[in-house]
């Protein structure tokens, strides 16, 4: 749970969750849903002190503000060694930090920490990195728009079924925007790729006024 905009929707997944890390500012999100967090990461520049006494020190990792990872990738860390197998990142966008947002996005890609997978949500947006090797099966309705970028170098060999504009085993060149905008043209579409990692998409839209 991060800092960064949410969604009414947000709190629900966040209740089902089995552990709850709050980065930093993120557990003031938790307090307004009345979600009590398992553990707080991060340097605590956005948390007030009485959260702070509130949750108390079992609860709280103080970090310095100097250094290598944003409170977020702390957060993420922390999730993994305590065993969890599947992470999804609310209050991940939006926020006063664009590079904050830019990070967390990029975060996906390293996602590649063992078994685990790494999804990053807002309301109905979903973000998640698919790499090569891979095939996602993807959870729109028909209509529904998706988003297919390369990150970390060109996407090699990308594949989909069901999308109203298809590619055929060809190559997302990185910083290409040729797979802004497709759509999900039946339930059960998929996407694959040979090599390189992909940064799927799928649905919604950040809207800045919406908070919870």
């Amino acid at each position: 749970m991060s800092h960064g905009l949410v969604d009414p929707g947000d709190a629900q997944q966040a209740r089902d969750a089995d552990l709850v890390i709050a980065a930093d500012g993120g557990a003031d999100h938790l307090a307004r849903w009345g979600i009590e967090p398992h553990l707080v990461v991060g340097d605590l520049d956005s948390l007030g002190p009485e959260q702070r006494e509130r949750l108390g020190p079992d609860r709280v990792e103080r970090w310095p503000v100097e250094k290598d990872k944003t409170d977020t990738e702390l957060a993420i860390d922390r999730a993994i060694a305590r065993g969890a197998d599947e992470i999804v990142l609310l209050g991940a966008l939006g926020g006063p930090r664009i590079d904050h947002a830019v990070a967390n996005i990029l975060t996906l890609a390293f996602a590649r920490r063992g078994t685990v997978s790494l999804r990053l949500a807002y309301g109905p947006l979903s973000m998640r990195a698919l790499f090569g090797g891979q095939r996602a099966v993807l959870g729109g309705a028909e209509g529904e728009l998706v988003t297919l970028l390369a990150i970390g170098g060109d996407a090699v060999g990308v594949e989909t079924d069901g999308l109203r504009y298809p590619l055929r085993g060809e190559t997302l060149a990185l910083g290409s925007s040729r797979g802004v905008s497709n759509e999900v043209a039946r339930v059960g579409a998929s996407v694959s790729l040979r090599s390189g990692t992909l940064l799927v998409v799928e649905g919604g839209a950040l809207e800045p006024q919406a908070q919870a």
